[in-house]
């Protein structure tokens, strides 16, 4: 699928991006792999840690149009990973939020139709779906522009469709490297015992984008299949001896997510390993190339952290921890 295309990713000096890089390098051989970000240090060191000929380093950001321009010459594929994502940093920081997270979308839109780009997929995430944070309402506006980006492109080829992610596992930021951070104080801080997270690995990631790659038609959003886990059963495996003390839920903060709503349902298929949410405009819920082989999921369908059938056990996640101490919270 890679073979000799020049892919870049936005945002590609995150934590998805060091995942990535790797990962399809050495599944895939493409011609060159471009790393687009803001950040010059996080750049020098990535490139310094992966040294290998076929990576690019290009300083830019998705809020600046004819910088995306430049970039886009000659690429194949786009992985859209830039975003301002922590929560109460975009309740606090809203216009900054919005910049990035919609304006910067629509710069990307318009740069890869005018760059015939064939296919970008867009990095999505379970907050929004029924978005009660800024975050997730900004992300929810994102994917709508690169749904309706198919239509938008006219006789151009380009195509997109997006991902939605639960927690990722280790990522900078996440719970369990703020935990294993604390631990030896003897006390962890606990939003609400209740609460559930879903969970996935930055691998599964890699690797919902590359099947999203290889399926579509154009406005899919892919949801993989992962498991839930409760936040207080996460602080135990993390420090077993510690105490948990409850501090109650951030600004904008959910008890559960959801990644797949009611109203999502009535065009939302299912597969083996995961969801297929089609687009409601333009009848595209009804293509047969788009269905495939899915099965439509029940008109009353909510995939939600809390209700899931899946859940991850104590010693499942104590034996990811131990397999990858080494790279938690450092990407």
């Amino acid at each position: 699928m890679f073979d000799d295309a020049t892919i870049l990713v936005t945002g590609g000096t995150g934590s998805f991006g060091h995942a990535f890089l790797p990962m399809t390098l050495a599944r895939f051989n493409p011609k060159k792999l471009i790393v687009f970000s803001r950040d010059e240090m996080k750049q020098w060191t990535m490139a310094n840690r992966f040294q290998d000929p076929r990576l690019r380093f290009f300083i830019g950001d998705v809020r600046d149009r004819e910088r995306l321009y430049r970039a886009l010459d000659g690429v194949d594929y786009v992985v859209h990973a830039a975003a301002t994502k922590i929560v109460p940093t975009a309740e606090y920081n809203p216009f900054e939020c919005i910049k990035t997270n919609i304006n910067g979308a629509m710069n990307l839109i318009d740069a890869c139709i005018d760059k015939r780009v064939q296919r970008v997929d867009a990095l999505s995430t379970d907050k929004e779906s029924r978005p009660l944070n800024l975050y997730g309402a900004t992300k929810l506006a994102s994917d709508k522009l690169f749904v309706a980006g198919n239509s938008y492109a006219g006789e151009h080829a380009t195509r997109f469709s997006g991902v939605r992610y639960g927690n990722v596992m280790g990522s900078r930021g996440s719970v369990i490297p703020f935990f294993m951070s604390i631990r030896d104080s003897g006390k962890l801080p606990i939003t609400d015992p209740r609460m559930t997270r879903f969970m996935i690995s930055l691998e599964q990631g890699v690797e919902l984008v590359w099947h999203a790659f290889a399926d579509m038609e154009g406005g899919e959003i892919y949801v993989k299949k992962i498991p839930s886990m409760n936040i207080a059963d996460i602080a135990r495996v993390v420090a077993p001896e510690a105490r948990q003390e409850t501090v109650g839920i951030r600004p904008g903060e959910k008890l559960h997510e959801q990644m797949v709503g009611i109203e999502d349902a009535p065009y939302t298929y299912e597969y083996d390993a995961h969801f297929k949410i089609l687009p409601a405009i333009h009848n595209w819920s009804t293509s047969p190339a788009r269905i495939k082989d899915g099965r439509k999921v029940a008109p009353d369908f909510v995939y939600s952290s809390d209700t899931n059938a899946e859940w991850m056990s104590a010693e499942t996640l104590k034996t990811w921890i131990a397999a990858n101490a080494d790279k938690i919270g450092a990407i």
